[in-house]
């Protein structure tokens, strides 16, 4: 009578409990063991900014101006605009820094996959800088970021992205970062960030124009290619905390487009073609079956309680810490700011996880069009 939903409840419980705390320990351990840290020196080559954009009237000429006012030689320096169809004044506020550099191409609409293979082909730039519209860089980020290409194995470098709170999408993100980092020094990050990724122009392959997920796909050909892709915290872009509702949106299309990975990219789950198999395995495609799992443990340990099963105190303290947990969560959802800090990661821990359900339907729907989303977050 017991012996299904114990092993149901001991599979979903070491599943959880690996992705959620193993893995993370195991990648921060491994970085400590055996660091890669890569060559550094003064480099100054030239860069392409590819900015893809649609609809960003609200954000564009603030980040321009932080663009144009990096501290780099201006005459190595490149910035496209490609407009994907807008509808508002984005090419208008684009072409009104011509004079200091700007470059636009104002596409018909045609998604952000076709807009950053459109702004690669223009590229004259030795590196390529992706951005988006809304964050803002420091003035020293693209200097630090040539001196890491003195390493003849770095394809790619991304940047942190630096949150003004932390009271739940905020703290989820400073957890998601320290995982990054780690990964990055171990070998390579499993992934980039629409807000700032820098890659070697030779190593760019246009991509598939359903693609999602272009902050993921790039860097993993890149790692497939055999170079190493750095997470640096040192390189700091800055926004705002999004509401737990736009983070839900952000992740149901990033899960969205890890569903597309895999059937896009097959060779990610092959050992033997990709040296990041454990990091990819365990940070990307373990997180999607986090509902499945989170759903058999509650069921099952509930079972388990019900009929007396022994050891009956363990799990009866388990299903306490569970409904504990989903009620801070409901607390989260329906007290908002006023639920307090614990409340509010609890809420966004379900919330996220609830959009990994989203993901999956809307990647078997094929909803995959290019959505605007609070912050640049890779495939996480």
């Amino acid at each position: 009578m017991w012996m299904l939903p114990s092993a149901l409840y001991w599979s979903s419980l070491s599943l959880i409990g690996y992705t959620y705390a193993g893995y993370p320990l195991l990648i921060y351990c491994l970085s400590r063991l055996r660091p890669r840290e890569p060559r550094r020196a003064a480099l100054e080559p030239t860069v392409s900014v590819v900015l893809a954009a649609h609809n960003e009237e609200a954000h564009l000429a603030r980040k321009l101006e932080n663009l144009c006012s990096l501290d780099y030689p201006r005459e190595k320096l490149q910035v496209i605009v490609a407009s994907d169809g807008s509808s508002d004044r984005t090419v208008e506020i684009a072409q009104g820094f011509a004079e200091r550099g700007v470059e636009v191409l104002a596409l018909p609409h045609g998604g952000k996959p076709r807009a950053l293979n459109a702004g690669v082909e223009r590229a004259r730039g030795e590196l390529v800088l992706f951005t988006d519209a809304r964050q803002r860089l420091e003035p020293g980020a693209l200097r630090l970021t040539t001196s890491f290409f003195a390493d003849s194995q770095v394809g790619a470098v991304v940047g942190e992205l630096q949150l003004e709170s932390k009271q739940g999408p905020g703290v989820y993100w400073a957890y998601e970062k320290l995982i990054r980092v780690a990964e990055g020094r171990f070998d390579s990050v499993v992934g980039g960030s629409g807000c700032y990724t820098a890659i070697r122009r030779h190593l760019y392959q246009p991509l598939p124009e359903d693609t999602l997920l272009d902050d993921v796909v790039t860097p993993m050909r890149i790692v497939l290619q055999g170079y190493r892709v750095l997470y640096r915290p040192e390189i700091r872009v800055f926004d705002e905390e999004a509401s737990v509702k736009g983070e839900f949106a952000r992740k149901a299309r990033t899960l969205a487009g890890n569903f597309q990975l895999l059937r896009q990219m097959p060779e990610l789950l092959d050992p033997r073609r990709n040296r990041l198999f454990l990091q990819f395995l365990s940070h990307k495609v373990l997180r999607l079956t986090g509902p499945v799992a989170l759903a058999t443990l509650l069921g099952s340990n509930l079972w388990l309680v019900l009929t007396g099963a022994p050891p009956w105190p363990l799990y009866a303290t388990t299903l306490l810490g569970q409904l504990a947990g989903y009620g801070l969560a409901l607390k989260g959802a329906l007290a908002g700011e006023r639920a307090g800090r614990l409340a509010r990661v609890s809420y966004t821990f379900v919330t996220l996880n609830a959009a990994a359900v989203e993901g999956l339907r809307r990647y078997l729907r094929g909803d995959l069009a290019w959505t605007t989303v609070r912050h640049g977050g890779s495939g996480d």
